[in-house]
């Protein structure tokens, strides 16, 4: 299990270089000026010149992204060229919102892939699972941006049940908290549970054909028993992995869903941060969602090989 860790950590480190590189360069070909964008429409061509020698802006690219790295290593993000701040501060005073929206999120997709998936699998071909599966998919089809204006619709301008924009924190109480999230998270959820539920559904499928779940219909225990207590848990691996991998998808959901509902996480400040130019703002959240995807998966990695003794060994021998 060392080795598989150390070559598991060795990878997810060239991961956040490449990552966190490339990201530099593409930020650095957007049109636009951020000394522009500091100094203001009514600045003259040496002011904007001086402020670009201040921030460094003159120097390559290449040396750039070198001094950033370095900064980085010794913990520094550097300081954000519109708000003036430090880029670490502005990520923490913003990561509870992301948090508590993709905690939630995933909670709820999991709340409708599992029984669904499920039931599916029971009857698979039938009514319930054809309604299902079209359903799913039908969604899987609509843009996150989409379903959040149709759910602002229905839930707050209809039927008045939620708030459309705004966040409210733990400290407002936690029903108010949950309540300015619900919708936000409802949007990701309707879009990511269809992968989820489609993978559990054909896992499951292939279990409910194996011998101990044919013992177990002839010893005549329930079907509910037999689904949820000896066939879910062995068709689960493939969705745990699917889960990880998602998580790049849920932070580029939290991005549009944060602006859609005016949510003050870090994908709603990513996308400011990229129309202002603020660069160190910009690789300091991407950064932070690198780190956070990188070490997702690697649990997850760590999780399956532990299930999994098989896993584990191809992993360690060079072949996972």
């Amino acid at each position: 299990m060392i080795k598989l860790i150390a070559k598991k950590l060795l990878r997810l480190f060239f991961i956040l270089i490449a990552v966190t590189a490339i990201t530099f360069f593409m930020v650095n070909l957007l049109p636009g000026d951020a000394a522009y964008n500091i100094a203001g429409p009514d600045s003259t061509a040496e002011e904007i010149e001086n402020i670009r020698k201040d921030l460094g802006l003159n120097e390559n690219v290449v040396v750039r992204y070198l001094n950033w790295l370095f900064k980085v290593v010794k913990g520094d993000l550097g300081e954000s060229l519109l708000a003036r701040g430090l880029v670490s501060r502005a990520i923490v005073s913003r990561l509870p919102v992301t948090i508590e929206l993709l905690v939630l999120s995933v909670l709820l997709s999991l709340m409708l892939a599992i029984p669904f998936g499920v039931i599916c699998a029971y009857k698979p071909g039938s009514l319930i699972d054809k309604a299902v599966s079209s359903t799913a998919f039908g969604m899987m089809a609509v843009p996150v941006f989409v379903m959040g204006i149709a759910l602002i619709y229905i839930f707050s301008i209809h039927l008045r049940w939620l708030p459309a924009t705004g966040f409210s924190p733990i400290s407002a109480g936690i029903f108010a908290n949950i309540k300015s999230l619900l919708l936000p998270a409802f949007t990701i959820a309707m879009v990511e549970w269809v992968p989820l539920m489609r993978v559990l559904r054909s896992d499951m499928i292939t279990t409910l054909q194996e011998n101990y779940i044919l013992m177990a219909r002839s010893k005549g225990l329930p079907a509910p028993y037999i689904l949820f207590r000896h066939a879910l848990q062995p068709s689960s691996l493939t969705l745990i992995t699917i889960l990880g991998l998602q998580i790049g998808h849920l932070f580029g959901g939290s991005m549009i869903v944060e602006t859609i509902f005016a949510l003050p996480g870090i994908g709603r400040l990513l996308i400011g941060s990229i129309f202002g130019r603020d660069y160190a703002m910009v690789q300091g959240c991407i950064l932070f969602t690198t780190i956070a995807y990188v070490i997702v998966n690697f649990a997850v990695d760590m999780l399956y090989a532990f299930l999994d003794p098989r896993i584990r060994k191809q992993m360690v021998d060079g072949h996972g």
